[in-house]
Parts: C-alpha cells; structure tokens; sequence
C-alpha cells in the first residue's frame, strides 16, 4: 500500500513530504528563541506556565537567546549549507509565546529574518488566546508575501485536563482563533499531548477526531515530557501518574493518524526532549526507535492516515 502523499514507506502525510512537492526544494524549518515571555508565567494568565513546561519555555533546541535573531539563523544555516546547498529556510519562532508583544516588536523580531536570502515563510508559534485584532492584522499581510504558518498549542480538548495542566485558556477561545485565522486564509498547525495525566487512551483519540474536523492544516503530536524542575515533575513524584510505554504511544498514535484527514500534514510525531533534563519516559530519548515502530505498526495494521475518518461507529 501507498499512501496519497508520500513516495516512502510513511503511511501518513510527512512535513518533509508537503514541502518537498509544495517548495521543489529541501526546507528546513530554523528554530529561534526572539525573547518573548508568556501570559500564563508573568501573572496577565497565571503564573508558573504550563505544568510541563521547562524554563526555556518549549524552546529547548531554539536559538541562543543572548545572540540575536540573524546570528541564532546563520549559525543553523551554515551547518546545513555544507550538506543542502540549494536547501530553502523557514524562520520558526518557537520558545515562548510569539505573539505576545506589540505589533512593532513583533515586526522588528519577524521581518529582521524574512529578508534573508532562501528564508521563504515563517512559522509561529503561539497560544489562542494571544492573538490581538491589531496582530491578526499584521499577520494577514504577512500572509500576503510570504509562507505563513501559525501554530497553536491545545495539548487537549479536555477541559479537566486543561485546568489540571493550567493552560489558562479554554477550548472555546482555541476553536475562535482558528476560525478567525482561516477567515485570513492563514496555515493553522496545532500541538496536542499524548500521556497527559490521568488521560485514556480514548480520550487522546477524541481530540485528533475533534481536530480532524476542523479547517486546520497541520499538527503536532507530542508525546508528554516529565522534565526536571517542572510543577508536572512534583506531581509525578508525589502522584506517580502512569506514563506511557512505548508500546501504548505507538498505539495511540497510529490509531490517531486513522482517525486524522489524509490531507492534514503530520509536523510531529513524537517528542524530542533534552536527555539531561528528562525524568520519563526514558524511551522517548530514541526517537528514531518511536519512528521506526509507529511505521511497523501502521504496516501491521495495513493502514494510513485518514482511513478512519469518517467511521461512525465509537472507537
């Protein structure tokens, strides 16, 4: 069997893929750290973040923030130049939340990069309740000369586990902001959690089959990190919530790339933690490993992505 977009023995719809036949090009994403905080640490949300989330604020293979932009771009870019010399770039804002700032910030941080040479698009990553009228703004004619990507953390569309987590916002501020970015014609990719605690697998399945119904481009799975010097690791020492074996996350993944649009792109598939700040799951420092048993897996089932799509039946 041959998935619909892929020439590999991938059955679901890879970044590596889509942008290989939209762009005729190899494109890295280049990850950068602009500075910016978070509604949910410095008290406008909450404080403290997210119960996951380390001190570099999801931004742990992000540039090194005392440089700036262009040098965190070119130190990323010279590497690749020796292996990919015709290689295009995407400019990726990934630690923290990227929108919260002023407009004039945010346009001195973007544009000081969409200018250089091969950068073709930007890709931002931010929270749906920080997304102001005057940004949206911005971003539509941002969209209008440039790949513009903006990506949304959800983690989950369970409202228990949202506060449990603390995000700070709930589900009815996430499906607004989609909507009000697909109004401007802008790419949405959205991050969601395997493993969060006390969640089913049921539960995990029903937020890719919530999302796979709404108009959103992208998503990222990620499989829960339990870092050092995080509250979610106080809670795992005291609480000692299950996580997932590696067998459960390959599962549960395959079983939510049946239930996902074939046309959604699959941006991530596993997590990519620090090994020095890990507590569990000790698996997840393999990656290529989780990679290669989800690919065993959607073959042992005889699947691919989108074949679930439109069951009816309950899962």
């Amino acid at each position: 069997m041959v998935f619909k977009y892929s020439d590999s023995n991938k059955r679901y719809y890879t970044l590596d893929y889509f942008y290989k036949h939209k762009f005729n090009s190899k494109v890295f994403k280049v990850s950068l750290n602009a500075g910016f905080s978070c509604p949910n640490k410095d008290g406008t949300k909450g404080y403290g973040g997210c119960i996951y989330c380390s001190k570099l604020g999801s931004g742990d293979y992000a540039g090194e923030v005392t440089k700036s932009l262009v040098e965190q771009f070119n130190d990323v870019k010279n590497v690749m130049l020796n292996k990919w010399p015709n290689s295009k770039y995407i400019a990726y804002f990934q630690a923290n939340t990227n929108t919260y700032a002023s407009v004039d910030v945010l346009k001195e941080k973007y544009e000081s990069v969409l200018g250089l040479d091969n950068v073709i698009g930007l890709s931002i990553a931010t929270r749906p309740d920080c997304i102001s009228d005057e940004c949206l703004e911005y971003l539509k004619e941002l969209n209008k000369r440039t790949y513009l990507t903006v990506e949304l953390g959800l983690q989950t569309i369970h409202e228990e586990t949202s506060k449990l987590i603390n995000r700070g916002h709930d589900l009815q501020i996430f499906n607004e902001m989609v909507q009000k970015l697909r109004d401007n014609n802008i790419n949405v990719v959205v991050h969601i959690i395997n493993g969060l605690p006390y969640e089913t697998k049921e539960m995990m399945i029903e937020t890719a089959k919530y999302l796979s119904k709404l108009d959103i481009q992208g998503i990222k799975i990620h499989m829960l990190h339990i870092l050092k010097d995080t509250p979610l690791a106080n809670m795992y020492l005291k609480e000692k919530f299950h996580v997932l074996t590696r067998e459960e996350y390959v599962n549960i993944v395959c079983s939510q790339l049946e239930v996902l649009r074939e046309d959604i792109v699959i941006h991530r598939i596993t997590g990519d933690p620090d090994p020095l700040q890990l507590i569990e799951p000790s698996w997840l420092i393999k990656k290529f490993g989780v990679l290669n048993e989800i690919d065993k897996e959607m073959a042992r089932r005889n699947s691919y992505q989108g074949i679930r799509y439109n069951e009816k039946c309950p899962i």
